[in-house]
């Protein structure tokens, strides 16, 4: 099975950014993890900052399912909401922290309407029950 996982804006600094948040490792090197624990799967990683770059990511159609952390467009991309809604793949949305006990404009997911599952607060570990819940 081939699998995308997508990361959004600022989620290229896993790793230093807010550890206290986000933790202290980064992608790369949990994605290292992630391959030799599914090695019978396909992963493919794609990260951009910029909103219509993800979006031309996901619409490559190059994956069997989806693993997604839209970042901060979680919260207010109608336009990878629309995208999502078109993908007639499984999908997954991923947050590292609990959104719901964050801020208030981050309580609020304009995406996950469009995925099948979303999963808040299991840090990095997220990514790994996503693709679990795939298999």
């Amino acid at each position: 099975m081939k699998v995308l996982i997508i990361n959004g804006p600022n989620l290229n600094l896993l790793g230093t950014r807010e550890p206290e948040i986000y933790g202290n490792v980064s992608m790369e090197s949990y994605l290292e993890n992630l391959r030799s624990e599914f090695h019978t799967h396909e992963l493919k990683y794609y990260q951009s900052n910029i909103e219509g770059e993800l979006i031309n990511r996901l619409q490559e159609d190059d994956f069997d399912a989806l693993v997604i952390n839209p970042g901060a467009f979680t919260h207010y991309s109608y336009a990878i909401a629309d995208c999502l809604k078109n993908i007639r793949k499984p999908k997954v949305e991923v947050h590292i922290s609990n959104i719901y006990k964050r801020e208030e404009f981050r309580q609020k997911s304009v995406t996950a309407a469009n995925t099948d599952a979303v999963l808040s607060g299991f840090g990095m570990d997220g990514y790994r029950l996503a693709l679990l819940s795939l298999k």
